[in-house]
This record gives C-alpha cells, sequence and structure tokens, in this order.
C-alpha cells in the first residue's frame, strides 16, 4: 500500500503575522490569502499552507523552511530578500552573504525573516541516501 500521508498545512509563529505572510507570499510572487481564525495563510503551488500566526506573549523561537523551486522561480526569487531588507546567504548559517549555493547540482539561498526564521530556497532536492 502507497504511502497517502501529505503536509496539508503548518503554523509560522510571528510577532506580526501580517509581515510575515506578507513576506512568505511576495518572496515567490505569491498574496496572502484571507484570515482564517487567528491565521493569514499562505498557499504554495503544491497545496500546502503556510499559516502565519502571531504570537503575543512569548518570543518566536526560529524554525527553518525550505521551498523547492524552479530555475526561473530561483532567479526572480534571489532578488527579493534585498529588496525586503534581507540578505542572502549561500549556507544556512550565514556565513556566506550575497553568495548562492550548487548543491545537488543546483542553486540554493538562505535568508532570515523578520522573525529569525532561516528561510531557503533551492532548485534541487538534497540527495537522500
Amino acid at each position: 500500500m502507497p504511502n497517502a500521508v501529505q503536509l496539508n498545512h503548518t503554523v509560522v509563529y510571528a510577532s506580526d503575522r501580517r509581515r510575515s505572510a506578507d513576506l512568505l507570499a511576495g518572496i515567490p510572487g505569491l498574496e496572502a490569502g484571507a484570515p482564517f481564525g487567528p491565521f493569514l495563510p499562505v498557499e504554495l503551488g503544491n497545496s500546502v499552507t503556510l499559516d502565519s500566526y502571531e504570537l503575543r506573549d512569548e518570543p518566536v523561537q526560529a524554525q527553518h523552511y525550505a521551498f523547492l523551486v524552479s530555475d526561473e522561480e530561483f532567479d526572480v526569487m534571489i532578488r527579493r530578500p534585498a529588496a525586503a531588507g534581507s540578505t542572502y546567504y549561500a549556507d544556512p548559517g550565514h556565513t556566506e552573504p550575497g553568495r548562492v549555493n550548487d548543491l545537488f547540482g543546483g542553486r540554493g539561498a538562505y535568508f532570515d525573516d523578520p522573525d529569525g526564521h532561516n528561510m531557503e530556497i533551492m532548485t534541487r532536492p538534497y540527495v537522500r541516501p
């Protein structure tokens, strides 16, 4: 029996849900959806939503979110972090500013969102043993 489990949505904690959703949507050229209860969703191409949720009484703990994109989308998206006031890096530790990596025969880069989430865009998925 094939595995039919799919990710449907995940919550992205934020200090400001509108700012978070607008950045999550803006980098790939999407728009945030209408509020759904306390969430502000951004629907990705595979029908998974990133639901921005505003934390009011506790600090946001940084997470990592990786987005697989086409080469053409990467070319457009790599310019957007700088336009949003963020630097991109070739590595997750942010030691190579303004550079792109070439992992697994593709291209990739990392940048922070306003709450410190480490966002990654990549054109090839990681090769797993």
